[in-house]
């Protein structure tokens, strides 16, 4: 398997040099050459796999010969053997068409550790076979950031530095990420939103002088391997379903669309989904983008689903760029245009080929407070970002046979406060986390400009040998 970017300028990888790099050198994202197809007999045989099996079935083909496959089903039961559920990413039933699939079973209690807790092994595995020293940067809503650095902390050949909107993240969010004092964790409170963040991080892997210092990588879904690892739950929870002999609808509470775009390619392998819906919060460029081709930024504003206020969703390049039928060229001059007047308009014609496989909705507090305390009538508190997920799901216009699975994306206990002023009821926090409230915190406060962030890192990080 071998990788392209979406803007056709960077060099074709291998599955180690692009898991490495994240970003590709041209400000594209890699993307396998081809998507790689199951056939029905292959996903029938997933039908009674673990979890892990099922990952080492899904990933092979995207690793290719990175890895032999035992090496990466020892990767795999490692990566998911620290999930405090059997099924790593268990279904639970709503009622006679609704689903959960709860996706916060990891150490971190969000659907970020699925894939990050893989990523920092497959890191660790191939910084092994050499002297390289690996520097990540990313930028965090909230659950990539405790994830990222639970995957990574003390491992020996990594520095991470991870950035966070200040005071935009929930207490417990942020805990999660200050209260790691490994000396390779490196923490910053930027004085801006996530959209700043991470165009800083994008900056600084498209910057020469500074990314020619160090060996950068990047944990964000803009990480190809972080992505490939979320498909696995999408034919995990449909094969419970029925697939591939029945359809199956997603709704997905959405950000940075890589968690969505993951169930995009799950369909291209040959998995039946009906539809994925893109649930977004009233910071609603995607679902304008999809319904009405307005792809078009503006002012950030803060919600409960702190992770989903997000403005510029870095992983809808992915999409655009099958959307314009793989043309590097048309994506990349569309790109910079967006860049320059924070702006695009998508074509009927897009639309019409995005229609194929999404649907999309906005959903405001209220409708976000009458999804969770719908769940709990139904025997399940879910957090705000599961609820606008849920929200959309029953708002959706499926045909009556189709089940529809929520992506419960992060453990109620993340965002009590906001659970508590909707449903009356305040969910504790896992006993694997007790404590945090109490520990000691480490967090730079800086500016969020360009020269502050890379003169921090670039005064903590090891240089490239």
């Amino acid at each position: 398997m071998r990788y392209i970017s979406t803007r056709g300028q960077a060099d074709t990888l291998g599955f180690q040099a692009a898991t490495l790099a994240g970003l590709a050198s041209d400000g594209g994202l890699y993307v396998p050459e081809a998507w790689p197809t199951l056939t029905m007999a292959e996903i029938e045989a997933l039908a009674g796999l673990s979890y892990a099996e099922t990952a080492v079935h899904i990933l092979k083909p995207f690793v290719g010969d990175a890895l032999d496959e035992a090496d990466l089903r020892a990767l795999c039961e490692a990566a998911y053997g620290r999930f405090s559920h059997a099924a790593v990413t268990p279904l639970v039933q709503l009622d006679h068409r609704h689903f959960l699939l709860e996706l916060f079973h990891g150490p971190t209690l969000a659907f970020k550790d699925v894939a990050l807790q893989m990523l920092g092994l497959l890191f660790e595995r191939f910084l092994s076979k050499g002297d390289q020293h690996l520097t990540i940067v990313g930028a965090t809503s909230g659950d990539t950031g405790s994830a990222a650095i639970e995957a990574v902390a003390n491992r020996a050949h990594i520095d991470i530095f991870m950035l966070h909107p200040k005071g935009r993240v929930s207490d417990v969010q942020r805990r999660q990420m200050t209260t790691v004092l490994a000396p390779n964790v490196h923490n910053i409170a930027i004085e801006g939103d996530f959209d700043e963040a991470q165009a800083l991080v994008k900056r600084m892997f498209g910057d020469r002088d500074f990314a020619g210092r160090f060996q950068l990588s990047a944990v964000n879904s803009i990480n190809w391997a972080r992505l490939a690892a979320q498909i696995v739950y999408y034919f995990y929870a449909a094969v419970r379903l029925g697939a591939p002999h029945r359809s199956v609808a997603f709704s997905v509470p959405t950000g940075n669309f890589g968690d969505v775009f993951a169930g995009y390619v799950a369909k291209q392998m040959g998995l039946p989904i009906e539809r994925l819906i893109v649930a977004t919060n009233v910071n609603d460029i995607l679902h304008r983008a999809l319904s009405a081709g307005d792809y078009s930024t503006g002012t950030v504003t803060p919600t409960h689903t702190p992770s989903m206020d997000i403005q510029v969703s870095s992983n809808f390049e992915r999409l655009l760029f099958d959307l314009h039928g793989r043309d590097a060229g048309a994506l990349e001059a569309a790109m910079r245009g967006f860049e320059g007047d924070r702006r695009m308009s998508l074509p009927q014609a897009l639309r019409t080929r995005a229609a194929a496989d999404f649907a999309s909705a906005r959903v405001d507090h209220a409708g976000m407070v009458d999804a969770m305390r719908w769940a709990h009538a139904s025997g399940q508190v879910i957090d705000p970002h599961t609820a606008i997920g849920l929200a959309a799901a029953r708002a959706s216009d499926l045909p009556a046979d189709v089940p529809v699975v929520t992506l419960a994306t992060a453990h109620p206990a993340k965002f009590g406060d906001a659970v508590e002023a909707a449903i009356g009821v305040r969910a504790p926090l896992p006993e694997r986390i007790a404590g945090l409230m109490e520990k000691e915190e480490r967090c730079a406060v800086l500016p969020a400009t360009f020269e502050a962030i890379t003169g921090y890192v670039a005064e903590r990080a090891r240089p490239r040998a």
